[in-house]
């Protein structure tokens, strides 16, 4: 089964680029909303939950602006997820974008747990 592209745009209003970049791009930053720990080997981000880890690798980057990651345990490596930043020029709010895919009957619980773990992000920023 194929699976589906999901992009999702949040606004994190007076949030600096800058620190945004780093909860997105560092283990330190990440560890504070993504995962419980982060570390790296090369492009090569260890991410842990409790009893459960998972390797990604880092395939594509343009700093404080996108990011983006493939899970080396998924066999189709067209599939990946990316956050991308930017600013509203007319509101001047932070946006953070995330693009992920999933299997259709997964969507909608992908985009909960992407909701979810955002929110565990704006408290880390203070948002």
């Amino acid at each position: 089964m194929s699976k589906e592209k999901i992009h999702i745009e949040y606004i994190l209003n007076t949030v600096s680029l800058t620190v945004l970049w780093t909860h997105l791009s560092t283990p330190s930053g990440l560890s504070e909303w993504f995962s419980d720990d982060v570390s790296i080997k090369g492009k090569r981000y260890i991410f842990k939950w409790k009893k459960y880890e998972q390797e990604a690798e880092q395939i594509a980057i343009r700093i404080n602006s996108f990011i983006r990651f493939r899970w080396l345990d998924d066999e189709n490596t067209k599939y990946y997820f990316e956050f991308r930043i930017h600013s509203d020029e007319l509101t001047q709010d932070t946006i953070l974008e995330i693009i992920d895919f999933s299997e259709p009957d997964e969507k909608e619980d992908v985009i909960s747990l992407w909701n979810s773990q955002v929110e565990t992000l704006k408290r880390s920023l203070g948002a």
